[in-house]
């Protein structure tokens, strides 16, 4: 645990990639091969569920500390981060346990069934037995909040460095629905592995947004310019007789698209199609609106009224593996060419091909702009001559989004943030004018810079009205303009509305909160594009 914990430090101290790939590369190097696969599955996000509460370990590490609770919940809000905040008031350990990470994530995986009469004195004995940065990386691996700045792209080509394999090899290994219960690093990493999981995707690439005008990039013609459709990134996977459904965050997700099930009959065996998961209105043969999708993110089972009002089609925009053969390295011009069965399908299979664009930069800029009536984002612009690339390849796809929305809104709470911004108010509530009173509507905490932040932490501090535990209430007096991409409307808050995608794109210290943006005039917002 001492070495992980080691590990941690250091991929959390610094920002410099090679140093961290150093550091990763020598850990996977040398661990046990237990440990080496809990490591890859933590950096990757298969990390354990949470074992007890956030309130229990507040109390149990409050008594244990010798500290009335209110006293704790203070020190809380001042660090910012539960994890950090135990670790520093417990005691010291009285004693070292030097058994491994496998061991300890066994023992809370142990603990997940038990009642807290066995979870307490368990986690009391950890402690005594954890100090520093173990202590910490156990107490996050408890609640289920484990996370350190790694990319995938970093974590696979640290791999790379210590088991001296094909970076792209491994990126497709680590891909699918393992876990270090359902396989060994024998069987993930080093076995010889000819398409052993019929399921498993391939790593999705991914676009950069388009910083330049679109002319700088060359003629169109040497270009895929077709809609940023707005839904779900997913792979359909066509193997063994079998269809699987994968989300650009590894979940699989076919159980909850049952409206899929006919495209099994219409896809050649050993296919997998890239493309997007839309919301789709049959009669008039396109998408709806993202809100129609969104009622199905999340459900492990689907209504038959969702299903009814809200049935999908798969967007297919690439097609990665073809009747068996891996056509990544072949250009996009040439992948294209095996999605042309897509347009021989009858039309109630749900399935489409997401057309390319024609016509000149100018044509397209005219599209971008025209994008919301369509349903999409933007335009995406894909290099006809490039391959597939797992991860981000910057000069071969392109994001060109819409601007996004914006409204100016008034903060009403805030609260601190956490890793390094745990001494900083970061997390804000916004509200807008209905009437004489201001709802609450949005939530952001992204946007602005570290110096902005510092100043209105200090503000925060000298004129908080309320507390509520990390929460602090203040007055209505600071204007934020809040860009997102979209607007729905929403029984789950006050104001009726939620936003997709919020953040902050600057601070209107130019404008009184008495001007900020009025509900009416975002209920206009969810008529003109919700």
């Amino acid at each position: 645990m001492r070495d992980f914990a080691d590990l941690f430090t250091a991929l959390d101290s610094t920002t410099s990639t090679k140093a961290k790939t150093e550091a990763l590369a020598g850990y996977l190097s040398a661990a046990a091969s237990a440990d080496r696969l809990w490591c890859v599955a933590l950096l990757s996000g298969r990390r354990p569920k949470r074992t007890v509460t956030a309130t229990r370990l507040r109390e149990w590490a409050a008594e244990r500390a010798g500290l009335p609770l209110w006293l704790f919940e203070e020190s809380y809000s001042v660090v910012g981060d539960l994890a950090e905040t135990i670790g520093l008031v417990l005691p010291p350990a009285s004693k070292y346990d030097d058994r491994p990470l496998s061991d300890w994530i066994k023992t809370i995986q142990a603990l997940q069934t038990q009642d807290d009469t066995t979870k307490k004195p368990a986690i009391l004995t950890a402690w005594d037995t954890l100090d520093g940065s173990e202590r910490f990386v156990f107490n996050k691996l408890l609640t289920g909040g484990f996370r350190v700045g790694v990319s995938q792209k970093l974590m696979t080509r640290a791999l790379a460095l210590a088991t001296a394999q094909d970076e792209a090899a491994l990126a497709h290994r680590l891909m699918g629905g393992w876990t270090p219960d359902t396989t060994t690093w024998e069987a993930l990493i080093e076995a010889p592995d000819p398409q052993a999981d019929l399921s498993r995707p391939y790593p999705f690439q991914l676009a950069y947004g388009l910083e330049h005008p679109p002319q700088e990039l060359g003629p169109p013609q040497d270009w895929l310019v077709e809609h940023k459709w707005d839904g779900i990134r997913a792979q359909l996977i066509r193997r063994g007789g079998q269809m699987f459904i994968w989300s650009r965050g590894e979940e699989l997700m076919t159980d909850r698209f049952p409206d899929l099930a006919p495209v099994l009959d219409h896809v050649p065996d050993g296919t997998v199609i890239d493309g997007e998961l839309l919301a789709w209105d049959f009669a008039a043969d396109q998408p709806l609106p993202f809100a129609a999708l969104q009622k199905r993110i999340g459900r492990k089972t689907v209504p038959k009224t969702v299903l009814r009002d809200a049935p999908v089609v798969l967007r297919a925009y690439d097609v990665l593996e073809f009747e068996g053969a891996d056509l990544r390295e072949n250009t996009l011009r040439h992948r294209r060419k095996h999605l042309n069965f897509i347009n021989t399908l009858p039309s109630d299979i749900p399935l489409r091909l997401s057309r390319g664009l024609e016509g000149t930069w100018e044509d397209h800029a005219a599209t971008r702009a025209a994008a919301r009536d369509a349903q999409a984002e933007g335009l995406m612009i894909k290099r006809l001559d490039a391959p597939y690339v797992g991860g981000r390849h910057k000069g071969d796809w392109w994001k060109w989004k819409l601007d996004p929305l914006t409204v100016d809104a008034v903060m009403i709470y805030a609260q601190a943030g956490h890793g390094r911004r745990a001494n900083l108010y970061t997390d804000y509530t916004f509200a807008c004018w209905k009437g004489n009173e201001l709802v609450p509507f949005t939530k952001a905490y992204s946007g602005l810079t570290d110096a902005e932040f510092r100043d209105i932490t200090k503000w925060v501090r000298k004129n908080t009205l309320e507390r509520f535990g990390p929460v602090r209430r203040v007055p209505p007096e600071l204007v934020f303009e809040i860009a997102f991409e979209g607007i729905q409307a929403s029984s789950r808050h006050k104001s009726g509305l939620a936003l997709r995608f919020p953040r902050m794109a600057r601070w209107r210290r130019d404008k009184p909160a008495a001007e900020a943006n009025t509900h009416a005039d975002l209920l206009e917002m969810l008529d003109q594009y919700g």
